[in-house]
């Protein structure tokens, strides 16, 4: 007997063991997750450049990757006084160092003092290190023109992206007809669509109109608030502003509107305004959503919820490995804003070096500062180039026949509209993949240019487009956007 059941378990143990996790039994909700900012193409590209390195010959000598917002990724250059009081904080031996102004020495021993045993390796309270919320505030509080910003309300995160996911979990709720639906624009930054199908909420599209330089309409909001209330409960109205990936800036007469729209519906508003240092069109100019809502009074100003987001991933900081950001929120139930606190201390707390970091970019040096003309210099150099890229893009691809770009107003992006031969998009049925994720495939494989195809983002049924990074130093940026255009005319002849 003992035999039998030692051999049963000796037959136990050499059969295959079905593996607990599989395709079948995973999170049906991840497995709807996509982004295509780092998809298949992106991992296209890894392999390339592994072949490169391997000495297998291809039609170019790099991989050049425009497909998302890594300023210095692309060769930006840090910001000197960021990086100086960062130094310090991490290694504060350097406080007894000559080669620190000393602007920087007072900044990186200021934050030390606010830091769990004076040092930027102990967690800190989940919210953020209180010292740099109200600097956070103050920084809201100035470029509102003295609209007050409470500490209470601002929580630091990892990165923008953070803070977002952590405001949909608070308002994704019910099942069926009454789950929370959340309306994103098309096109969208893919975190939104990403985040929505991983909490099983139900995505709320509504169009920015190409036609007129990707505005925003109202009538087109009420359009799809209208049709998904017949499945959802729509509860919340994205806005990016400037646009991800399509450049445009709002106008305030617009983002009023917004509000107006919001606060009849009663939809909460999240406004993603992290590029809100980076405006480039003459005449265009940010407004925040506190301001406008703040300024509009009675009953907006003291009713409409509202949660923006910032980060320093870009403006002309470009610190994205930092993952560093914060979000206000204004109007919030004060017991939700307990809930909001206590998911955020399951995460323990942001990363303190990009605490430190967001610390610098809302509190630069001022005027009497011995690094004030050299951060000037160098924040303004940043701009102006961004500013003459984006001018530079527009321009050439409006050249090319069978592309159109509207002006990159604002943001780091171009997504520019192609149009592609019939027999190419049959081609690309054929082979199951997006007209544009075809031709973008295509373009990665004979020129090494990596850009992401305007389906990841969503856009009109029938339309074609990429979205493209204006980060590469101008003379690269110009060659690169002459071989896509070359590349667009030679693709088109081929399947004409």
């Amino acid at each position: 007997m003992a035999l039998r059941a030692s051999d049963h378990s000796q037959a136990a143990m050499n059969r295959l063991k079905e593996k607990v996790l599989t395709l079948d039994t995973m999170n049906p909700c991840v497995r709807r997750v996509e982004y295509a900012v780092r998809g298949p193409i992106v991992l296209r590209a890894l392999e390339l450049e592994q072949e490169l390195r391997q000495g297998i010959k291809k039609p170019f000598t790099e991989v050049i990757r425009a497909n998302i917002g890594d300023a210095q990724a692309m060769g930006q250059k840090p910001i000197t006084f960021l990086r100086q009081v960062l130094a310090l904080c991490i290694h504060p031996d350097l406080l007894n160092s000559p080669n620190f102004p000393e602007d920087a020495k007072r900044r990186a021993e200021h934050i030390l003092q606010a830091c769990g045993g004076h040092s930027l390796g102990a967690y800190s309270v989940s919210s953020g290190i209180q010292l740099i919320r109200e600097d956070v505030a103050r920084y809201i509080q100035q470029r509102d023109g003295g609209i007050p910003a409470d500490p209470n309300n601002i929580f630091l995160s990892t990165g923008a992206s953070d803070a977002i996911v952590t405001v949909l979990k608070l308002l994704v709720a019910g099942e069926g007809h009454t789950r929370t639906g959340v309306l994103i624009p098309i096109p969208q930054y893919p975190l939104y669509s990403a985040t929505l199908a991983e909490l099983n909420a139900v995505q709320v599209d509504y169009y920015l109109d190409e036609e007129r330089a990707w505005a925003l309409d109202v009538a087109e909001l009420r359009r799809a608030l209208c049709q998904a209330r017949d499945h959802c409960h729509p509860r919340a109205l994205c806005v990016i502003n400037p646009g991800n990936p399509t450049g445009q800036v709002q106008p305030r007469e617009c983002i009023e509107a917004v509000i107006r729209f919001a606060f009849e519906e009663q939809l909460f508003l999240m406004a993603d305004e992290v590029y809100q240092d980076n405006v480039y069109a003459e005449g265009s100019q940010f407004h925040s959503f506190k301001k406008v809502l703040m300024e509009m009074g009675p009953p907006y100003a003291a009713q409409q919820e509202l949660a923006s987001f910032h980060s320093v991933s870009k403006g002309y900081m470009g610190e994205c490995g930092f993952r560093a950001g914060y979000v206000e929120v204004v109007n919030m139930d004060a017991a939700v804003q307990q809930q909001m606190q206590k998911l955020m201390s399951v995460r323990l707390c942001p990363p303190v070096p990009g605490q430190a970091l967001l610390h610098v970019v809302v509190s630069p040096p001022a005027p009497s500062d011995p690094s004030f003309a050299q951060f000037q210099a160098e924040r303004q150099a940043v701009l102006a180039e961004l500013a003459a890229k984006a001018k530079l893009t527009e321009q050439v691809f409006n050249e090319a026949p069978g592309i159109h770009c509207n002006p990159v107003q604002g943001a780091m992006y171009s997504f520019p509209r192609v149009q592609l031969p019939p027999r190419a998009v049959l081609r690309a049925q054929e082979l199951g993949l997006a007209p544009d994720m075809f031709f973008c495939m295509c373009l990665l494989e004979e020129t090494g240019i990596c850009v992401v195809p305007g389906s990841g983002f969503g856009q009109r049924e029938g339309t074609y487009h990429f979205r493209m990074t204006i980060l590469p130093p101008v003379e690269k940026l110009r060659s690169l956007l002459e071989k896509l255009s070359q590349f667009h005319a030679k693709f088109t002849r081929q399947y004409s």
